[in-house]
């Protein structure tokens, strides 16, 4: 499908732009052997990124994606405390874009769109990753999952972006690789694009019915 009379494009972070997944399993560890927990397997850690730092925490300690209601709430909050220390720390050791997101972004950019990110993971790490993975001039605006009331899958942040950079939803797109950018797209009326790689918890993007799917970012040039 084509795309017609797009300003604003709205993309999801981790997952989409970028596969940080690994320096997250590295901490998630870290965090667990601090506690004298035992570690999670790198690929199961995968599969429990996508709803903020404290999510994925509280599903390290409960080894499920399925939290424990039971879990100590001191405990939480130490384990996310060494979390966030650590992973502020260590944003970039492997962490890289998706290939050709970074050509992609530039040409869109060149094209006249406007260019921001809606993602759940916390406000303070969006700058320092993408300035160290040389992004950060691409975009406009960007917010994190603790930057309003409500995060991703509601459709508050993609409100919030467009009356931040006075456009309509129909003007906008949202591009991403989880369930959560797509019900939040579709919460608001937003056209969605979907990408097949990435953490979706498992599951098909295709299940949660975007507007339409891509395997590879710059395909995303074809559609607008």
């Amino acid at each position: 499908m084509k795309f017609k009379d797009k300003k604003v494009i709205l993309f999801d972070l981790d997952g989409t732009l970028i596969n940080s997944a690994p320096d997250l399993a590295i901490a998630v560890n870290h965090m667990l052997t601090s506690l004298d927990y035992e570690t999670v397997d790198e690929e199961i850690i995968y599969e429990w990124v996508g709803n903020g730092a404290s999510i994925l925490v509280q599903r390290a300690l409960s080894r499920s994606r399925i939290i424990d209601k039971t879990l100590d709430r001191e405990v939480v909050t130490t384990a996310l405390d060494i979390f966030l220390k650590f992973y502020a720390n260590n944003l970039c050791i492997k962490t890289v874009p998706y290939p050709n997101v970074p050509q992609t972004l530039t040409l869109l950019k060149s094209k006249g769109y406007r260019l921001a990110i809606i993602t759940n993971k916390p406000f303070d790490f969006i700058e320092p990753i993408l300035k160290g993975l040389e992004m950060f001039e691409l975009f406009e605006y960007f917010i994190g999952g603790d930057s309003l009331a409500d995060k991703k899958p509601s459709p508050l942040p993609l409100l919030h972006v467009c009356e931040k950079l006075e456009v309509s939803i129909s003007q906008s797109i949202m591009v991403g690789d989880s369930k959560n950018d797509i019900l939040a797209g579709e919460a608001c009326g937003m056209e969605t694009i979907g990408v097949t790689y990435g953490y979706n918890y498992g599951e098909d993007i295709s299940i949660y019915n975007p507007s339409t799917i891509i395997d590879r970012f710059e395909e995303i040039l074809t559609l607008i």
